[in-house]
């Protein structure tokens, strides 16, 4: 059994994760804003970049899932200074507490969670963790947001950074939102349907996160998307089969721009990630193809 340290543990992939690890008889610490009211929960201010250290001493693994939702509202001037503090200040505080501990009560290995937004437009062009920074919001966003880890690194300890993609669940995200439209009968594709989008299921994040935990030696960027990303306008052909529903809608590019503003574009926008370094650090994915992925989901 180990003891293993969860911020954002309330949110779709973080709940996923505790579920799993509780399951196998590990023990979790959820690092929570309010004032602890079980044993199990650890008081943490990401925004104020606050965090009691000596509540991690001991722990095996560190896994940051914390932040506000980048989905889930317009992007104004002041909701993404409040993304960006969130992520940053809280990763600055959680990689300065675990480089403060004595070397025996460092944990040994710290995942941060960070998102393949890292790359912004691709294009038809594929790209894996080897490719730079893209330009916008969101790329300088994940290049401040995993640099923040850097102290946790300099004080050795084994730092893990994820770039997760859309995740296929009905529980929450951009998937949590889909299905009761297809369901509905309105579901259909947005702008030209030509952009790519990298998914990965529920249960493939949860598990690349744990085989990234376990696996010694694994350090750096890893993207946590399935191998074989598909268009816009694919993926919504398999959702209209699976779910035996028309997707004769189409959401035009002007009417996603006026209500989403900015954010926009990252729904027009392509992104086809490849998990090089997660296939070549020996992780099989259970639902690489996205029929699968929307199946396991419902």
């Amino acid at each position: 059994m180990r003891r293993i340290a969860v911020t954002g543990a309330s949110g779709l992939i973080g709940s996923a994760l505790v579920r799993s690890l509780t399951a196998d008889g590990h023990e979790v610490v959820r690092l929570v804003r309010h004032a602890p009211r079980a044993a199990d929960e650890l008081r943490w201010d990401p925004e104020r970049g606050e965090v009691d250290a000596a509540g991690l001493a001991g722990c095996h693994a560190v896994v940051n899932l914390a932040g506000a939702g980048v989905g889930n509202r317009r992007w104004t001037e002041a909701y993404k200074q409040r993304i960006r503090a969130g992520r940053v200040h809280g990763t600055a505080a959680l990689a300065r507490a675990v480089a403060s501990l004595a070397e025996q009560d460092r944990p040994r290995v710290f995942v941060n969670g960070s998102a393949i937004g890292y790359y912004g437009e691709t294009g038809d062009r594929t790209v894996d963790e080897s490719a730079p920074a893209g330009a916008g919001f969101l790329p300088e966003l994940c290049v401040e947001w995993e640099g923040a880890t850097a102290p946790a690194q300099e004080a050795g300890v084994r730092t893990v950074l994820t770039r997760t993609g859309l995740v296929v669940s009905r529980e929450g995200g951009a998937w949590g939102r889909l299905f009761p439209l297809f369901r509905a009968g309105l579901g259909g594709r947005m702008g030209d349907g030509r952009q790519y989008w990298s998914f990965v299921a529920l249960h493939d994040e949860v598990a690349a996160i744990r085989h990234l935990i376990d696996t010694d030696g694994l350090s750096g960027p890893f993207n946590l998307t399935a191998p074989n990303p598909l268009t816009n306008r694919e993926i919504t052909a398999v959702m209209g089969r699976v779910l035996h529903r028309p997707t004769l809608f189409t959401v035009p590019a002007p009417a996603l721009r006026t209500v989403l503003g900015e954010m926009a574009g990252e729904v027009l926008g392509s992104a086809r990630v490849l998990p090089t370094r997660l296939l070549e650090s020996g992780f099989r994915f259970a639902f690489p193809e996205i029929e699968g992925a929307i199946r396991a989901a419902l």
